[in-house]
């Protein structure tokens, strides 16, 4: 599969949890990254809006978290040109649970506010991350007012803690959502590995070939408990081979990509896998 279907696939999120690297090392790891023989897989460096300042003047393209919920959009922004930092993306999470379709409103109040003062280009992509505890016809409201502005989705696919996992049901649930309301996501936090597995901690991971491969089934008109079998699907080798039959470069038109603190491991998975040519691993 050269066709495209890992390109700019893993953004490098090794400053947080659980990598937790120092800023500057991993834009160094990063940075060598972007020279590397599959600088293709890896997409753009992932920040906060408060480590912008590190950055001034380095030549890497940031996806900017906005860590201050609306009001901070304009300024996250602002900093990045001011500082000639490149953001290439900006990500939100909705920071009042219990009214997320008024808060979806605020976000995008401020992103129009932006691009209005020309601190934020209409290019770049906002991604807007509606809590997972959220009852689903709440959480759908939501997802209609990011659509409607087209905006594009955050799905959190894990975390710290057990709860932070969505169950499989939950997680088709969130792509037919997007598929629905042909919105673009992206993913972050638990995908570390390909396949469906279960991590040292306990916890169930879903696997980044499983989400890719969901979506696919799920653009094609699958039924539901498909695309959750297959998003629970462990057996790489079965994986694997419905992946191939797939056209799974059409379907990162809509699983933009994820984001992940150990990019390596990604590698690894589709060398392992046979997915990536292993010539284009070599320095």
């Amino acid at each position: 599969m050269t066709d495209g279907t890992w390109t700019s696939f893993v953004d490098d999120a090794a400053i947080f949890p659980p990598g937790d690297a120092p800023i500057h090392e991993a834009a160094a790891a990063h940075q060598a990254r972007r020279h590397a023989a599959y600088a293709d897989l890896v997409g753009t460096f992932v920040v906060r809006d408060t480590d912008i300042p590190l950055l001034r003047g380095t030549p890497l393209a940031l996806s900017v978290v906005v860590t201050g919920g609306a009001g901070q959009v304009a300024g996250a922004a602002g900093l990045g040109r001011k500082l000639h930092v490149a953001v290439e993306g900006l990500e939100i999470a909705l920071r009042d649970p219990a009214d997320p379709v008024g808060a979806a409103r605020r976000v995008v109040a401020a992103v129009d506010a932006a691009r209005a003062e020309g601190v934020l280009d209409d290019h770049v992509p906002i991604y807007i991350e509606i809590p997972g505890s959220c009852p689903e016809t709440t959480w759908l409201r939501a997802a209609d007012e990011v659509a409607a502005a087209e905006h594009r989705l955050k799905l959190r696919t894990g975390g710290l803690e057990a709860h932070a996992f969505p169950t499989a049901t939950t997680l088709a649930g969130w792509i037919d959502a997007a598929l629905d309301r042909e919105t673009p996501y992206k993913c972050t936090a638990g995908l570390h590995r390909a396949v469906r597995h279960t991590g040292a901690e306990g916890f169930e991971h879903h696997g980044f070939l499983n989400l890719l491969v969901a979506t696919r089934l799920a653009f094609d008109g699958s039924p539901p408990t498909d695309v959750v079998e297959l998003l629970e699907q462990r057996e790489p080798a079965a994986l694997v081979a419905t992946a191939r039959g797939l056209d799974l470069a059409g379907a990162r038109r809509w699983f933009t990509s994820f984001g992940s603190c150990a990019v390596d491991e990604a590698l690894e998975d589709l060398l392992e896998l046979g997915l990536l040519d292993a010539g284009r691993a070599d320095d």
